[in-house]
């Protein structure tokens, strides 16, 4: 017999019942099952003799009654926390403003190269060190994840992000274009630090009716950073020859960046918690419960890759992602080439990519919290995706700055909200495997394809032309919309999250004690 405490709510706020995962205040185990000491259970559920047990479901030692220290107090009680959306939006918020270090240099590419005296390569890898940064440090960061949570990484990533700020203030001479290199990649470090964690501050902080819209709000800070980096730093550096001037203009825009980022990072220090006292959702409760600190972290990694949808998914995010990093890098350079002295509308052109996207990841995440349609909504909006890419490669050099407007903003719209789309749709395919290490993998297929369109493009369009580098970009969008179309829907969070009658805890006719509760592992 285990006895466990039966008070398990907060003072503050009244906890949302879910029946199926209420624990009694004891449970019985079958009188034939021993259980090995090295394994922790979940206080609702009882091992069935003829039920094994997935290895991942080892825990830490110390008995039944010792669950892991990772997990929160209370796994019987779903409750969602009244922090939830204060966490989200200052994530968000610090995940703008290194957006905005990212392309801030792009959107104005032709001033930076006269101030600093570099070629259009060198200020495109400015943006591209993001991406290359992010691929051999995805793995390290994503055990620190596991390893020390939530709030280290947020910690760890707005620090870097306040002081790669900072050191950019020390590069306002012409011969100084080393030094902002060096606050970018310190920058493009803290990206590392961000990029994976919408879909897991999500599964960690709000219910299943909520998961798709917190994510999509998370990737939507990400997506207003990017806009305002195309629409502030013309405003503020305008194109003009003197170069003494023109450090002065620059100078303000590291000004504001760097007070804006240190604000910040103390809003992280205050505001940001490793994780709520209850379980949010029946999936994350089970998670918990799954959670092992001792589990071997590259056998997940395998885990997921012998998962042929999630690899699936995986080359078509990169696609998509990789196609949007080359046309935000390199706006600028293609709608100065059909409309010269135009960099201020360069910028709002980006803009307008941006802001219909950030509409478009908004829409994508309720209509997934409402439908449950992962599959199609994905496939829908990559086709549309395409299309839109074809009208604004046809449009470009037809010499109307407004019309280059309307299709640059419908296809923001699809590619840009299919971002987050992604995310969710990658966590599903792979429950419970951890969130971090799902998109994290995205993330990396996504900065991979990044930096081959981006070199690739910017070579072709330099050699012949606008309209060849956008083709390029149709025909890569063309094989993911084919590839998304044999992606399986295998929701297995949404499986985890239904009341599934085998997991319900039925009473004895007594009254005196549960029966069993058997947990196959089909059910994860």
């Amino acid at each position: 017999m285990v006895n466990e405490s039966p008070n398990l709510e907060e003072l503050n706020d009244t906890p949302v019942p879910e029946s199926s995962l209420q624990a009694d205040a004891s449970v019985s185990a079958h009188p034939i099952v021993s259980i090995h000491p090295s394994v922790s259970i979940h206080p609702s559920v009882s091992i069935h003799p003829s039920v094994s047990a997935h290895p991942s479901t080892l825990a830490q030692p110390g008995g039944l009654n010792q669950p892991s220290s990772s997990c929160p107090e209370g796994l019987g009680v779903i409750k969602v926390s009244r922090r939830r959306w204060a966490v989200v939006l200052v994530f968000s918020c610090y995940s703008m403003c290194n957006a905005f270090q990212w392309i801030q240099y792009s959107s104005i590419s032709n001033i930076f190269m006269n101030f600093y005296g570099v070629s259009a390569f060198a200020i495109d890898w400015l943006s591209m060190c993001y991406m290359l940064t992010y691929i051999p440090l995805l793995l390290p960061v994503t055990w620190l994840l596991e390893k020390f949570g939530l709030r280290t990484i947020a910690l760890t990533g707005s620090a870097l992000n306040c002081l790669g700020a900072w050191v950019k203030l020390g590069s306002l001479k012409p011969h100084l274009f080393p030094v902002t290199v060096l606050g970018q990649v310190i920058c493009s470090v803290a990206q590392v630090f961000i990029l994976g964690m919408p879909s897991r501050i999500a599964s960690v902080w709000f219910g299943a009716n909520e998961v798709s819209t917190a994510c999509s709000v998370a990737v939507f800070g990400n997506q207003l950073g990017i806009a305002i980096g195309f629409l502030v730093p013309p405003v503020l550096v305008p194109n003009i020859k003197d170069r003494d001037k023109l450090a002065y203009h620059i100078s303000i825009m590291f000004y504001i960046i760097g007070g804006v980022a240190t604000l910040l990072f103390l809003l992280v220090i205050i505001v940001f918690k490793e994780k709520p006292k209850h379980p949010p959702s029946r999936a994350q409760s089970l998670s918990y419960a799954l959670a092992s600190c001792d589990a071997s972290y590259f056998s997940s990694i395998v885990r997921l890759f012998k998962n042929l949808n999630f690899v699936l998914l995986i080359i078509t995010y990169g696609l998509n992602a990789g196609a949007f990093y080359a046309l935000s890098t390199l706006l600028n350079r293609m709608v100065i080439l059909h409309y010269p002295g135009e960099e201020v509308n360069a910028g709002r052109i980006g803009l307008t990519i941006v802001i219909a996207g950030m509409l478009g990841a908004v829409i994508s995440g309720i209509w997934l919290d409402k439908s449950k349609t992962y599959k199609e909504t994905t496939l829908v909006v990559y086709i549309m995706t395409l299309v839109g890419m074809v009208v604004y490669t046809l449009t470009l050099s037809l010499g109307h700055l407004w019309v280059v407007f309307i299709t640059a903003g419908t296809l923001g719209f699809f590619m840009t909200g299919y971002l987050p789309l992604g995310f969710e749709f990658a966590v599903e395919l792979t429950y419970p495997e951890s969130e971090g290490m799902s998109s994290g993998l995205l993330n990396v297929s996504a900065q991979v394809f990044g930096i081959i369109f981006t070199i690739s493009q910017g070579q072709i369009i330099d050699n012949y032309g606008t309209m060849p580098g956008n083709i390029f970009l149709c025909v890569f969008l063309t094989v993911g919309a084919a590839l998304t179309a044999f992606i399986r829907a295998d929701l297995r969070r949404q499986k985890a999250n239904k009341e599934i009658p085998e997991t319900k805890v039925q009473e004895e006719e007594s009254n005196a004690s549960k029966a069993p509760t058997v947990l196959s592992e089909d059910h994860l």
